[in-house]
Formats: C-alpha cells, sequence, structure tokens
C-alpha cells in the first residue's frame, strides 16, 4: 500500500473493512463513499472503478498472507534449530506433524480464517495480477516453494488442497461434527515426502 496516497490507504482500509464485515458483494464505491462520509464521486479521484479497489483490498490480504506464511517459516526454522538432536521442531500440537509444511498449512488456515471474507474475495474470481504490486504474488508462494524444494507442481498441489479446506470450511460445507484438524493433519501427511 506504499504506492497510494494516504487518502488512497485510508480508502483501501474502509473498503477492506466493508468486505470484512459485510463480505465482498458489500462493497460498492456508494456503500464505500457512505462508509466514509463522502460522496462517491469524490472516490474516482483516487481510484478509477471498483476492480481498483478490489485490487487493493486484494493486494493487501496477499500481503498479510505472506507475512503470516513467512513468519510460520521463521517460527519453525528457529524451533527446530534450537530442538535437541532427535525430537523435532516444536509449537505443533503432539498429534500434528511437525514439519515445516504443516506450520505452512495451520498458518494459512489461521490466516484465511481470520478474515474470510477478503480471502473469499481474493480466492473466489480471477486474480487482478496486472494491478497487484509486483514480485507479491511471488513473495507470498515463496514459504510453499521452499518447503517443497521448488517443486512447482507439489506446491500447487498443497495449495489446491488448503484452498479447498479453507473454502469448504468457510463456505460451512463440512458436518457440524466433523473433525477438520484431523483431516488437515491428514492432508498434510498425504502431502509430505
Amino acid at each position: 500500500m506504499s504506492r497510494l496516497t494516504p487518502r488512497g490507504r485510508e480508502i483501501v482500509l474502509a473498503a477492506r473493512a466493508l468486505v470484512e464485515e459485510s463480505g465482498p458483494a458489500a462493497l460498492t464505491m456508494r456503500a464505500l463513499a457512505d462508509h466514509l462520509g463522502i460522496k462517491a464521486p469524490s472516490l474516482y479521484k483516487h481510484f478509477p472503478d471498483k476492480a481498483a479497489v478490489e485490487a487493493e483490498v486484494i493486494a493487501l490480504g496477499l500481503l498479510e498472507t505472506a507475512e503470516a506464511l513467512e513468519a510460520a517459516e521463521e517460527r519453525f526454522a528457529r524451533s527446530a534449530s534450537s530442538a535437541p538432536f532427535g525430537s523435532g521442531p516444536t509449537g505443533a500440537a503432539a498429534d500434528e506433524p511437525g514439519t515445516l509444511l504443516a506450520a505452512l498449512a495451520r498458518a494459512y488456515r489461521a490466516d484465511a480464517l481470520a478474515h474470510p471474507h477478503v480471502y473469499l474475495l481474493a480466492t473466489e474470481r480471477p486474480l487482478p495480477r496486472h494491478a497487484l504490486p509486483e514480485g507479491l504474488e511471488a513473495r507470498a508462494a515463496m514459504p510453499l516453494m521452499r518447503a517443497c524444494d521448488f517443486d512447482v507442481d507439489r506446491a500447487r498441489a498443497v495449495w489446491a488442497f488448503a484452498h479447498g479446506m479453507v473454502s469448504l470450511e468457510i463456505h460451512g460445507r463440512f458436518p457440524d461434527d466433523a473433525d477438520l484438524a484431523a483431516a488437515w493433519r491428514a492432508g498434510v501427511r498425504t502431502l509430505e515426502r
């Protein structure tokens, strides 16, 4: 968001708040203007259209996902380097896989569930790559790429699993008695080599 003016950042944060509160469909230029206490035409001084505002909200969400995955990767590296020989990394529950892939899966899920509407805005339609800051998508993918030894196909398969699980969870598609933590553990174990 550093490429935006202060007023542009304020507009994007207000747009994100609208999305967080009521979902992606709630984001209209009129609703955004009302939220900011201004007239809708004033928004067009900063953004050419709603798609441009959405792209900035998506960019903010993608940046936060990148930061969450990088932090999980860093915590994993610290815990792995400080663990006694043979004990493996710490920070996971006793029955959770103690691998980098598992740590990233937990971070991805936590981040998506903390911001479900922004997650859905970013993932349920084509990604506006042309409107994102250069390198942001690659930055968000890099922790997973490293965990998958830069095997692009494997990384895509892992992401597809994580995205599918999160999307189904956000949409309430699992039965109430489903043990989602167990399903995540099983999925991660299946995808690990």
